[in-house]
């Protein structure tokens, strides 16, 4: 990799705005921690407001705007293949924004890349579109942090009515899962949503509550299995 792109993927990974240690950075990055720890020093010095310390970790304590970089082939490649994925899997509302993502990305790609194409495809053929109807709900809920009335049926076929606080959707062995916090049983919950029947927004919204919420249950997970799942 390039320095300029690690320095620009080192910037982009503390704009999550979470405490990150330098071996997790070096480990993302697949460099040695004192190359993590050259590169803070450098970016600090070039007027990038990164607080933190050795030791203790790194944060960004105000928004950065970083000039993009010009795409290779393998990145151009990663956003077709990327795009194509959600346009063929992402519901109705990312599916139309990956198109139209893509129609921006190609008029600023040099001559020499436009007629580039990826051999990987996610092709739509045999998509029973019914497996994806909640998704856009499911997502705009969650941005919105709005309660939902849910009824699912299990592997077991079996119906049950939830309370849900939707907190994420992630894809996970080609199949989209929600994770929500469930009123009923008090605790995180995974939810396959090829297998919701309905659900029903309450109009109420959930405040951020500690130990309830996504990075919770990233914490658990990598407790758990180790690895870092972020």
């Amino acid at each position: 990799m390039r320095r300029a792109d690690r320095l620009f993927q080192l910037v982009q990974i503390l704009r999550s705005r979470r405490l990150t240690t330098a071996q997790q950075l070096a480990e993302r990055l697949e460099v040695s921690t004192r190359t993590v720890y050259r590169d803070i020093q450098d970016l600090c010095l070039s007027g990038i407001p990164i607080e933190g310390e050795a030791g203790v970790g790194y944060l960004l304590r105000q928004e950065v705007s970083v000039p993009p970089l010009m795409f290779n082939e393998a990145e151009l490649e990663a956003i077709q293949v990327g795009m194509r994925m959600v346009q063929a899997w992402g519901g109705s509302e990312l599916s139309s924004a990956a198109k139209q993502a893509m129609i921006k990305v190609e008029s600023v790609l040099p001559e020499r890349l436009k007629e580039y194409q990826s051999l990987m495809f996610a092709p739509d053929f045999y998509i029973d579109n019914d497996e994806f109807k909640f998704l856009d709900a499911l997502r705009k809920a969650s941005r919105l942090r709005e309660y939902l009335l849910m009824d699912y049926r299990d592997a077991k076929d079996d119906c049950t009515q939830r309370e849900l606080r939707p907190l994420a959707i992630y894809f996970w062995k080609g199949t989209w899962t929600l994770l929500a916090w469930c009123e009923l049983r008090n605790d995180f919950r995974n939810f396959r949503v090829d297998r919701i029947v309905n659900i029903t927004n309450l109009g109420r919204y959930f405040a951020v509550t500690a130990g309830q919420e996504m990075h919770d249950y990233i914490k658990l997970m990598e407790a758990e299995y180790g690895g870092t799942y972020s």
